[in-house]
């Protein structure tokens, strides 16, 4: 590497990934788009389950291609005794492990954290499971749902007269994944003062519970239960999804004293700056059904194009809720490149997610989409020294 050419910034770091579905996995991309070399670990006959799960094409899951990329994938049996002594050897000189088995799974493996530690000292092994490594539901399976269940997002989702919302997405372990990234960062610059490996406990639904902000000190300070409020929030107003004249819809927010009063501008009506009813936060917020209907009627009469325009000409806040399609005709996404395009082996040009966040010197990239299962066992296993043969009877054993 040169000052001309740095690299990127997580270049040197060996992580291995014995992790599977999404929050374990979302952790070792965050990483490896930056330049870690996240070796991949999966099981020989079913690999990671993402491999499997939701949209495909001729066969291929497109969210592995997505969660897999910049990854090296190897097979290897971690319930095999051969498998467990080959994994000791790939964490002898890793700088990072992370793993998301439901707890006591390692320990089961003979790969607990303190032998791991006694093997490799500056080890940083991220755990995360559903409700963490202690406490009463410790065991307990810990899936995404569950979390969103219990981390209060859900019971706070949704529209007033309807049921809780469950997000459409695999929320709590994409933020569980973030966590982790971060939680692993954290861990390696301690490390570079002390010398010593941690272990790190993340669990998806604490990760979730601090995006619920105010919701424990409203209950803990005021005795307030947060409830459903729909596109509403409970500290501003306006702050809305409303209707356009064409079908659409869009979003406004006027968490602002100054956006608020361009919002009235915006829809002909500025002597509602000065209404007694509309004049201040509080006072929007005492009377929010008369104000969403006000709103909500300008913007029902006007269709889209008008709606954004005459919103941005007076500097009031508003954009449209993009689907999929508007996402990938949007001009902002176009300049930023916020889709990137990656040539894939499988399935030809694939557009996806670029890398986040953006760093001006040393940024992070796209270097390949997710690779076949095992693709790199041939690299990986014989940088270990271990010959084609003994890979074949490693095979044959079942054991990678």
């Amino acid at each position: 590497m040169t000052d001309e050419n740095p690299g990127m910034p997580l270049e040197g770091l060996k992580v291995i990934e014995l992790a599977t579905i999404v929050a374990g996995p979302s952790t070792g991309k965050y990483l490896a788009d930056f330049g870690a070399d996240v070796i991949k670990v999966e099981h020989p006959k079913t690999g990671d389950t993402t491999r499997g799960m939701g949209y495909k094409h001729e066969g291929v899951a497109l969210w592995w291609k997505l969660v897999g990329r910049n990854k090296r994938p190897v097979t290897l049996n971690l319930s095999h005794p051969k498998g467990q002594e080959i994994a000791r050897r790939l964490l002898a000189d890793a700088d990072a492990m992370i793993e998301n088995f439901r707890p006591g799974t390692l320990e089961r493996w003979d790969l607990a954290p303190d032998a791991l530690a006694e093997l490799n000292p500056r080890l940083i092994v991220l755990r995360i499971s559903g409700f963490g490594q202690t406490g009463p539901y410790a065991r307990k399976p810990g899936f995404g749902t569950l979390a969103e269940s219990i981390s209060g997002v859900a019971h706070i989702s949704g529209m007033p007269d309807g049921p809780p919302m469950l997000p459409a997405i695999a929320l709590a372990d994409e933020v569980a994944g973030l966590v982790g990234a971060y939680a692993v960062l954290m861990a390696l610059h301690e490390r570079d003062r002390s010398g010593k490996g941690q272990v790190i406990d993340a669990s998806l639904y604490e990760s979730l519970f601090q995006l619920t902000g105010p919701l424990a000190m409203a209950y803990d300070k005021l005795g307030v239960v947060m409830e459903r409020i729909g596109n509403r929030i409970a500290y501003s107003a306006p702050r809305n999804a409303y209707r356009t004249a064409d079908g659409h819809w869009v979003g406004v927010s006027g968490t602002a004293q100054t956006v608020a009063e361009r919002i009235f501008r915006a829809i002909g009506r500025p002597e509602l700056i000065t209404d007694p009813r509309f004049a201040t936060n509080n006072d929007r917020l005492a009377n929010i059904d008369e104000l969403d209907a006000v709103i909500g009627d300008w913007i029902g009469a006007h269709p889209l194009d008008e709606v954004v325009a005459t919103f941005e000409a007076e500097g009031a806040a508003v954009a449209p809720i993009y689907d999929a399609r508007q996402i990938f005709d949007d001009p902002q996404y176009q300049a930023r490149g916020s889709i990137a395009t990656v040539e894939d082996d499988e399935l030809g040009t694939l557009r996806m997610q670029d890398v986040t966040p953006r760093l001006s010197r040393t940024p992070g990239r796209i270097r390949h989409a997710g690779l076949p299962l095992g693709a790199a066992n041939g690299e990986v296993y014989g940088a270990l020294g271990i010959s084609p043969e003994e890979l074949a009877a490693l095979k044959a054993e079942r054991v990678i």
